[in-house]
C-alpha cells in the first residue's frame, strides 16, 4: 500500500486578521514562480497563513525568515519546532481533562481560567507556556488573543463545549515545515539584514483601526499607532532602495472615512490595491462582514 504524502502545514493557532482568505490576491502579486529560489521573509509572522501557504508552494525556496513582536507567539513556532512530540503529549492531556466538563459549564469556566492564571504568571518553562497558549486559543472566545497594559491575557473563555486542542497531524507538518525557518522575535526594522534583490518581504502589521471601537490590535505590549505605520513605510522605502520586492496588508481607512486618506498619502508612490475580505471580530455586530482592506505592492514605484 502506497505511503500518503503528508499532510501541509496550516497555521496552527486561529488568529485575528489571519490571511487565510486573501492567499489568492497575494499569489496573484508574488514575484516568484514555484521552482524559483529565493528568501522569505515576514515581519509580523502571527498566524502564518501567508507563511505555510508559502512554505508548501515553493519546495525549492532557498530560506524563509519570520519575526514578531508577540513573545508568547513567538516561543510558541519555537517549541513546535523544536519539541513538537513533547507539545503534543501535554496538549493530549489537556484537551482530554478538558473534555470531562462537557455538560459543565462552570468546571469549565473554573479550568479555562486556571490557565489563563497560570500563562499570565509567565514563570513556567517554555513548553508549558507554548502549550497554554495553543490551550488557551483553542478555548478562549472567537480565538482571540489580546492582553492589557500589563501584559496580562485577558480573553474571556468560548462557547466550546469539545474544542480540538491538540491538532497532532497538523502540529507534526507545521513542525517539519519549520525546520527551515528561521525564527526572530523582536522589532520589524531588525528583518533588514536579510534583504536583497533575491528576497520578497511581506507585512501585515497590526492594522490602523477603522474606528475607535475596531482596535483589536493589541497584540503585543505597546500597540501600533501611526507613528509606527510611517516608520513601517519608511522601512518599506529602504526595501525598495535596495531593490527588494515586498508586499503590504492593512485597513481601508478611507472606505470608512472617505477624508481619512491616511494611507493613500503615505504610499501613493507605489500601487494600492483594494481587496475584499472578510472581517468577523468587532464589538458592534453591524460592522462585522465583508468589506475592502489594502495590499500595497512596489511592483510599480515611481520616484518623486
Amino acid at each position: 500500500m502506497a505511503r500518503q504524502p503528508d499532510p501541509p502545514a496550516k497555521p496552527f493557532l486561529k488568529w485575528a486578521g489571519g490571511k487565510s482568505q486573501l492567499i489568492d490576491e497575494i499569489g496573484r502579486r508574488f514575484p516568484f514562480k514555484t521552482n524559483d529560489k529565493f528568501t522569505y521573509v515576514e515581519p509580523f509572522v502571527g498566524g502564518g497563513a501567508i507563511l505555510f501557504w508559502v512554505l508548501n508552494k515553493f519546495p525549492k525556496i532557498e530560506k524563509a525568515v519570520i519575526n514578531d513582536l508577540n513573545s508568547d507567539l513567538v516561543c510558541t513556532y519555537q517549541i513546535i519546532k523544536s519539541s513538537v512530540e513533547r507539545l503534543i503529549k501535554r496538549l493530549a492531556a489537556w484537551e482530554k481533562n478538558y473534555h470531562k466538563y462537557i455538560d459543565d459549564p462552570d468546571g469549565q469556566r473554573t479550568c479555562y481560567n486556571k490557565m489563563r492564571d497560570r500563562f499570565n504568571r509567565r514563570s513556567s518553562k517554555p513548553l508549558t507556556q507554548a502549550a497554554l497558549m495553543i490551550f488557551l486559543n483553542k478555548t478562549g472566545f472567537n480565538g482571540l488573543y489580546r492582553v492589557n497594559r500589563n501584559n496580562g491575557f485577558n480573553v474571556p473563555i468560548g462557547n466550546y463545549r469539545t474544542p480540538l486542542i491538540c491538532n497532532r497531524k497538523n502540529l507534526r507538518a507545521t513542525s517539519k515545515a519549520l525546520q527551515k525557518v528561521k525564527i526572530l522575535n523582536g522589532d520589524f526594522e531588525k528583518t533588514v539584514i536579510h534583504v536583497g534583490k533575491n528576497a520578497f518581504f511581506y507585512f501585515d502589521p497590526p492594522y490602523k483601526p477603522l474606528n475607535s471601537t475596531s482596535n483589536f490590535n493589541t497584540y503585543a505590549k505597546g500597540g501600533f499607532d501611526d507613528r509606527e505605520q510611517e516608520r513601517l513605510k519608511d522601512f518599506c522605502d529602504l526595501l525598495n532602495e535596495r531593490g527588494c520586492k515586498w508586499a503590504l496588508s492593512n485597513s481601508d481607512v478611507a472606505a470608512a472615512d472617505p477624508a481619512n486618506t491616511f494611507f493613500d498619502d503615505l504610499y501613493s508612490q507605489y500601487r494600492i490595491s483594494r481587496v475584499w475580505a472578510k472581517r468577523s471580530i468587532n464589538s458592534n455586530p453591524a460592522r462585522r462582514g465583508k468589506l475592502t482592506e489594502l495590499l500595497i505592492t512596489n511592483d510599480n514605484y515611481k520616484k518623486r
